[in-house]
């Protein structure tokens, strides 16, 4: 397992993350812990959580995920982790949280209650990284960084990162950390695949020359990407059937924004690539996310053993050079799969 630094801190963490927002929905917390020990045994130091999982969110299941890693963590050695959870982002903004009565905000008071509701979850005296889960630019970034350093200083927090964030609103930020001497973002944790390469248009500049380490989730496309749904009739179990038959119109925008004729194309292309290079279509999808140099680490989530066994096998591959120009050409014919 390769090992890459967080920005320009002195975190230093698997190049492969262990995600666990499935974990109190559609993964049982024995599944979890058994998964969570494999992992670890096989050289992943990185897990990345948050107050608001699992997902889907929902108020009778919120909080439940960091209480699972939270039981499972207080077995291993605590400096043998590189632990990262999320702060809600603000409740007027895409959709409303199921914590805090819906009322977040990334203020002091929310930020700080949301660290000590962490902190106990998970049992643990500090934090390796702190994220915003998504932004809120209208609330400027002063207050947010100058409470993320506070919270360094007391030993809560290591390091901060954003999600979600915009190219604006990193530039922003790093702006404003420079400005006033406030703790920096040392990551970014945003939706980056195959099936989703806007990263690259302007992002991925900022990343190299800002030094800020690009965390991508989702890098198997919300699990298109697996090839599951490139079948006359999406399964029932899967986070995008339910989406689609059950939920909310939010939910079933994004899952149409995740499996569309376009990502299905793309999908079925690659399957040949990944044939080619004697690897299935997860190990391609999460290879060629490690091979960017901006990429300290790949967030992967998963529900069942086999799936991790499958995944973790992508640790010790290179993806040819043939192998990266079919997939750039794939890209080229069916551009911006997500839209």
């Amino acid at each position: 397992m390769n090992r890459n630094r967080l920005g320009t801190s002195g975190i230093v963490v698997s190049d492969l993350c262990l995600g666990t927002m499935t974990f109190g929905s559609t993964c049982d917390e024995a599944t979890a812990h058994k998964i969570m020990d494999r992992a670890f045994e096989a050289g992943i130091d990185f897990f990345d959580t948050a107050e608001l999982y699992p997902v889907p969110p929902k108020a009778e299941w919120v909080f439940q995920t960091e209480e699972i890693v939270g039981r499972w963590l207080k077995n291993k050695p605590r400096h043998s982790i590189i632990l990262a959870t999320k702060v809600a982002g603000a409740g007027h903004a895409w959709f409303v949280p199921p914590v805090r009565e819906g009322k977040t905000a990334l203020d002091r008071h929310h930020i700080r209650t949301a660290v000590e509701g962490s902190l106990k979850r998970l049992q643990t005296d500090h934090i390796d990284l702190y994220q915003t889960h998504w932004p809120d630019h209208d609330a400027g970034y002063e207050e947010i960084l100058e409470t993320m350093t506070e919270l360094v200083q007391e030993g809560k927090i290591r390091i901060a990162g954003s999600s979600n964030e915009t190219e604006w609103g990193t530039m922003k930020a790093q702006a404003t950390a420079e400005q006033c001497g406030f703790t920096r973002y040392q990551t970014i944790q945003n939706n980056f695949s195959i099936n989703n390469r806007r990263f690259e248009d302007a992002l991925a500049d900022i990343c190299r020359r800002e030094k800020i380490g690009l965390l991508p989730f989702s890098p198997l496309g919300g699990g298109v990407l697996t090839g599951k749904y490139n079948v006359p009739e999406i399964p029932d179990g899967v986070r995008f059937s339910y989406y689609l038959k059950h939920g909310e119109e939010r939910q079933k925008v994004m899952a149409r924004r995740f499996v569309n004729d376009k990502s299905l194309a793309t999908t079925l292309e690659l399957m040949g690539v990944a044939e080619k290079e004697g690897i299935t279509l997860p190990q391609l999808a999460l290879t060629w996310s490690k091979q960017h140099d901006y990429v300290p680490s790949t967030i992967f989530g998963i529900n069942d053993m086999e799936q991790l066994e499958e995944n973790l096998k992508a640790a010790d591959l290179v993806l040819s050079k043939d192998a990266l120009a079919a997939i750039d050409q794939i890209s080229e014919t069916y551009p911006y799969p997500m839209g």
